[in-house]
């Protein structure tokens, strides 16, 4: 037998499993206090560091590359970023000429629709 600590939507559970079986046979699954762990403050941009417009997700995805940076300037329809969605590649452009404020994500990061990636003015 095996014991097991799993945690499921932030329940944890302990688990007893049998070994040397071809079924995965779950003896005793008993509900346990969750430890409390203190999740670390996401870093707050510095104060007037996030710009008025904001360049948001409109679905889903990871993001494959970053193109601009803080202080670019960049024209409308200019590539930001470049988000992979059911495995395409949607280029996410500048809605406005303006400078970029903050870039709020990094390549490889799961984003949700609405999630804001950059802010400009």
């Amino acid at each position: 037998m095996k014991n097991y600590t799993i945690t499921v939507n932030g329940n944890v559970y302990n688990v007893t499993v049998e070994e040397g079986t071809t079924a995965g046979v779950v003896q005793n699954v008993a509900p346990v206090a969750a430890p409390a762990v203190k999740a670390a403050a996401p870093a707050a941009p510095a104060a007037g560091a996030q710009g008025s417009v904001q360049i948001v997700a409109p679905m889903p995805g990871k993001i494959l590359g970053v193109k601009a940076n803080v202080g670019d300037a960049v024209k409308k329809g200019q590539v930001v970023l470049i988000l992979e969605a059911m495995k395409m590649e949607n280029e996410i452009v500048a809605p406005q000429d303006g400078v970029i404020a903050s870039i709020n994500t990094k390549e490889g990061a799961s984003v949700d629709a609405g999630a804001l990636l950059a802010s400009m003015n």
